[in-house]
């Protein structure tokens, strides 16, 4: 029987809940949002795009771990105020020097460079204050075992031992980090880029469908409710769009926008509105000789607003099911596009861009490298799927409660 008293929400919440796959696929969803959101704060590379190349530890296998030498670059860097090294990561402040072992000699550090070839191994050296301050070389001073340096903003003059100066890069300038996904090809942290490549999949995603359901729903309304010869205008272009193989008019887009972040989305979008306005279309026919959109004409009401007011909001079960669904497809158009080299580009971390990249290693042990992003995919698509099929059932209203 079905329940009695209860909002036609929380009876579609119900019956989603007896669908474990489709929860399953509702937490996946959940938990890469998260990801996404957190982005910058959870990744071990906050460099922007996460795009810290080291190239002496390039293509070293997961769980890889090496010491680092930072040294602060000399140059003057900008301002960032907290809110943008959250959303948009930091501007690289250092340089990362992958060492073996390191000594140091009076006011300068020797570290024996990392090198997975033991015949490329070579020393460096590198003064003490210039690693850990951003310094005017052409005012720094040794003398008697204190170093004296001004800043390269002029702000103050540093004046410390060499002991203190020693114990200042031991704590703070020698670090150890461990790589969980190794590192790609020009030696970046593949999680870092796994993680900010979340953002990427999920924004063009949400974007394209927002896109193609404010265009579906406007044009599929207007055709369903006012027919005659508007009905067969717009229906006319939805067959002429629905005619052009999808992936060939979002590459003929893309050209035509060019290469970017945005221009992907609204690409995106601007090829998936056909089939929301195909079946707003149908729903509209069904729905606008209902006794209560009769009512509404009767008082006089616009069409505009029984349209949108009255007959819209009880035709969304449908366009939420079409929009899990587009969310996937956005998903892997995003990722073929990348692939191709016309989609998002370089150094802006995405899974289509990681499979490029690297696909050329699925034929050697590191396979992994084009696996690692394509799984995601994959797991990304399937639960959108899953959680599209979990509403189309949650939705029906012959399902039993």
């Amino acid at each position: 029987m079905k329940e009695k008293g209860i909002s036609p929400t929380r009876l579609a919440w119900n019956r989603f809940k007896r669908n474990p796959v489709s929860v399953a696929g509702l937490i996946f969803i959940f938990v890469t949002v998260v990801i996404s959101v957190g982005g910058y704060m959870i990744s071990p590379d906050k460099v922007r795009h996460a795009n810290s190349q080291v190239l002496e530890i390039a293509l070293e296998k997961p769980g890889f771990v090496c010491d680092f030498l930072k040294v602060v670059s000399n140059g003057r860097m900008p301002e960032e105020g907290f809110l943008k090294r959250v959303f948009t990561g930091m501007s690289p402040d250092h340089t990362l020097v992958p060492v073996s072992s390191w000594r140091f000699e009076e006011d300068r550090i020797v570290v024996l460079e990392y090198s997975k070839y033991s015949e490329d191994r070579f020393y460096s050296s590198y003064l003490l204050a210039d690693v850990c301050f951003s310094v005017d070389m052409n005012a720094y001073e040794y003398v008697d075992g204190t170093v004296r340096v001004q800043l390269v903003d002029h702000s103050r003059e540093i004046d410390l031992s060499v002991d203190a100066l020693q114990k200042m890069v031991e704590e703070e300038r020698i670090i150890s980090k461990r790589f969980l996904l190794g590192t790609d090809r020009f030696g970046r942290d593949m999680l870092s880029r796994m993680i900010l490549g979340t953002r990427v999949s999920l924004a063009v995603g949400f974007i394209a469908v927002l896109i193609s359901v404010f265009i579906g729903i406007l044009l599929g309304g207007i055709a369903g409710y006012f027919r005659g010869w508007v009905d067969k205008l717009i229906m006319w272009l939805v067959n002429v769009v629905w005619s052009v193989p999808t992936l060939l008019m979002v590459i003929s887009i893309t050209l035509v926008l060019g290469k970017g972040y945005w221009q992907v989305f609204i690409a995106v979008g601007l090829t998936m509105w056909v089939e929301v306005a195909r079946v707003v279309r149908g729903q509209v026919l069904s729905v606008r000789e209902k006794e209560y959109v009769e009512a509404a004409r009767v008082t006089g009401m616009r069409p505009g607003r029984i349209l949108f007011r009255h007959i819209v909001p009880n035709i969304l079960s449908p366009v939420v099911i079409i929009s899990a669904a587009n969310f996937a497809t956005a998903i892997l158009l995003e990722a073929g596009l990348s692939f191709l080299g016309i989609g998002v580009q370089p150094p802006v971390p995405t899974w289509g861009g990681m499979i490029k990249e690297h696909y050329g290693y699925i034929i050697v042990e590191m396979g992994y490298l084009a696996f690692i992003p394509g799984f995601a995919i994959m797991l990304m698509v399937l639960a959108f799927t899953l959680v599209g099929n979990g509403l189309r059932d949650a939705l029906d209203s012959r399902q039993q409660a």
